[in-house]
Formats: C-alpha cells, sequence, structure tokens
C-alpha cells in the first residue's frame, strides 16, 4: 500500500518533468531548423514581426550591417556607395572582395575628377574676377577722361601793350592808331626839348 501512494503522489511531478522536457526539445527543434535570412529583404521581413517597435529598429540595423547589397527587380544584387552617389550591380548580397576592389578604384577616380572639376572652377572664378577688375579700371579712366574733357581750358591772356605806347615788334601799324603815330612825335618832343635845353659844351682842358 505504502508503494503505491507514494507512486501516486509521484506521478504528478513525473508528468510535469516530462511535459517541460518536451516543450524544451520542441523549441530547440525548431530553433535549429529555423534558417538564417540569406539577404537584406529576408532580414528586414523578419524584423518587421519583431514584438516590440524599439525591437524592430535593432533588428532593422542589425540587418543593415549584415547585407550591403539590394535585390534587384530583374536578379541580382545592387551596392549604392553613398560616398559616389552612386549604384554597382553585384552578385551577391554583399560585394566580394574582387567587387569591392573596383568599387574602390571607382571611388578614387571620382575624387581624382571631383579636384579637376574644383580646380577648373576656382581657375574661372579668378579669371571673372580678374576681368570684372580690368573692366572697373577701364570705366574709371573713361570716368576721368570724360571729367577732364569738361573743365573748361582757359583763353590766353592777351598781351597788353606797355605804357610807352610802343607797338610790339613786327606787328602791323594801323594809319592813324596811336601806336603808329607814337614814335614820331616822341622824336618831334625829343627835337624840342634839345631847343630849350641846349647840352652844355664841355670845359676846355688846361694845357
Amino acid at each position: 500500500m505504502s508503494i503505491v501512494v507514494a507512486l501516486r503522489r509521484a506521478a504528478p511531478l513525473v508528468i510535469a518533468a516530462a511535459g517541460s522536457f518536451l516543450l524544451t526539445s520542441s523549441h530547440a527543434h525548431a530553433q535549429w531548423w529555423k534558417r538564417a535570412p540569406v539577404d537584406f529583404e529576408e532580414c528586414a521581413d523578419a524584423a518587421e514581426k519583431s514584438a516590440t517597435k524599439a525591437e524592430k529598429t535593432a533588428a532593422l540595423a542589425d540587418c543593415n550591417a549584415k547585407f550591403a547589397g539590394r535585390r534587384k527587380p530583374g536578379g541580382g544584387y545592387t551596392y549604392y556607395d553613398f560616398l559616389q552617389d552612386r549604384t554597382f550591380d553585384i552578385a551577391g548580397p554583399n560585394p566580394t572582395p574582387e567587387e569591392q576592389k573596383k568599387i574602390d578604384e571607382s571611388y578614387t577616380a571620382y575624387l581624382a575628377d571631383q579636384r579637376r572639376r574644383d580646380e577648373a572652377a576656382h581657375a574661372m572664378a579668378r579669371q571673372q574676377r580678374e576681368q570684372q577688375e580690368q573692366q572697373a579700371q577701364q570705366l574709371q579712366q573713361v570716368a576721368l577722361r570724360t571729367e577732364v574733357e569738361r573743365v573748361p581750358v582757359p583763353l590766353e591772356r592777351p598781351k597788353v601793350l606797355q605804357t610807352t605806347g610802343a607797338r610790339p615788334k613786327g606787328a602791323p601799324c594801323t594809319k592813324g592808331s596811336f601806336s603808329c603815330e607814337w614814335p614820331r612825335l616822341s622824336e618831334g618832343l625829343n627835337e624840342i626839348k634839345r631847343l630849350f635845353n641846349p647840352t652844355p659844351s664841355k670845359p676846355a682842358k688846361k694845357s
């Protein structure tokens, strides 16, 4: 009797232990047959089934870190390089070493082309600046020359006759003008002065 009672008391514990074992075994089997996502799209589909928004965001970030390529509608994958703002065709969900080498070489050529463009842009800007400076200088010179031309040139000051009334040498003589008659009158006055004021004779030297 004591043995039967003990078995009856132990039966619920055995059943519970067996159920726990079966559940654990089933969960492990489910994890074993569930395969990992092969590309970003499968990984993103699984992330969409996350229980919370935070888990979904973390799962999508993990998908983006694992897979660089994206599916193409016609098959294959593309890789977007944001540094070049360009996409590259790749065979799988991630670039192979050879494909990555070609992407890096393209980026090197992109940098060289960008440097040439920058140098050409700087040279053009410098040329335009020099042309603008030359045009400004030309406009300034034209404005200065125009301003000089607007200033009136003073007329030559006329020559004033001497107070003696003598006309300038070589100047034409107009009959009846003072400048022509003055020399004749001056000689006549000198003759009258000599008549009234004779020149004193020199005293004779004593021997």
